[in-house]
């Protein structure tokens, strides 16, 4: 016989029996259908030699799944989504199952693109950062797909939830980033998102613990793009007249708008101090002290894991929301 990848065909010739034969030993029915113990060794002793393997199709149609599971983020630029999607891929892959990766870029109707396409692939699970304001599109989807919600939540969810705890690592670097001064601007995203929702709300109770009453002024909001950034710093400026004491972004991509603007305007200096959300490692590497936020990423992942194996085993499992902690990374003196 050739090198040519073996079929249940060829190990049914080799062990000189029928198809249906191999097949019931390959899924553990030959006591069922009396095949003896001598066909039985000879099938495995041929499958052995041949390091035979079956097709994904066959592994399917047997398992009515298909070992796929869809990822949809909203940026895959995005660091954080980045390193969740690396280490979600690696459990999954020791598990036997495959990630496709598809991005909404923050768009609701890419959004729904991605999840309707994921579906004609027949995945068996859908991990969602969505872009939604609710969970409406997803109800239905549920009936026939497991769904489960994370970086993005909403309130009353009828789905499985893991996030990280925002508010707490931002209330602490703001608290800290804050001390001996009297302000601190925040840059932020899209209100309609729970994570903006909650890095807001530790800002506020940042200020809160340092004494510091909060200015509506001092807070500008557009979206999470590094232009955006840009564009909220000037505004900042302009209605302050001179750069702010201290300025919080929350996210990375903000920040590069942020430090854009100070840069091209000679306000970039240790006189300011600032803090944002996420966590690059280039930080580490600059003149300039910033203070960030990591989300622990293997965390997350290893959560989405657990709750998505449990969930396409048992559709019945329980909603719950997981909440992992989050790092601050302290730079300032």
């Amino acid at each position: 016989m050739s090198n040519k990848k073996l079929k249940l065909a060829d190990i049914a010739e080799l062990a000189g029996v029928s198809k249906s034969t191999v097949s019931f030993v390959l899924n553990g029915h030959a006591q069922k259908h009396r095949i003896t113990a001598e066909t039985v060794a000879k099938v495995q002793r041929i499958v052995e030699q041949h390091n035979y393997a079956p097709s994904l199709y066959a592994r399917a149609l047997k398992s009515n799944k298909t070992y796929t599971v869809g990822l949809v983020i909203p940026d895959l630029a995005n660091m954080g989504f980045a390193n969740t999607a690396k280490a979600l891929e690696s459990l999954l892959r020791a598990a036997g199952y495959q990630l496709l990766i598809a991005s909404s870029n923050d768009d609701q109707e890419q959004e729904k693109q991605a999840v309707e396409g994921l579906i004609n692939r027949q995945v068996d699970l859908l991990l969602v950062a969505s872009a939604m304001s609710n969970e409406a599109f997803y109800l239905s989807i549920k009936t026939t797909t497991p769904v489960i919600f994370f970086d993005r939540t909403f309130a009353n969810s009828q789905f499985i939830n893991v996030k990280s705890d925002a508010k707490s690592a931002t209330e602490q670097l703001v608290s800290r980033l804050v001390t001996s001064l009297d302000e601190c601007v925040y840059i932020g995203g899209q209100w309609l998102l729970s994570p903006s929702q909650e890095r807001l709300t530790g800002y506020k109770a940042g200020l809160q613990a340092a004494n510091i009453p909060f200015d509506e002024k001092l807070v500008f909001s557009q979206d999470y793009q590094p232009q955006s950034g840009y564009l909220l710093m000037a505004q900042a400026v302009a209605q302050l007249g001179r750069a702010p004491q201290a300025v919080f972004t929350a996210s990375y991509s903000l920040l590069e708008g942020v430090l854009r603007y100070l840069t091209e305007h000679q306000m970039l200096t240790n006189e300011i101090r600032i803090g944002t959300f996420d966590n690059y490692d280039i930080l580490d590497c600059l003149p300039v002290k910033i203070d960030s936020i990591e989300q622990q990423s293997d965390a997350i992942a290893l959560a989405l894991f657990t709750h998505g194996t449990a969930l396409m085993n048992d559709s019945r499992i329980k909603v719950e929301t997981t909440v992992i902690p989050a790092k601050v990374h302290f730079r300032l003196e």
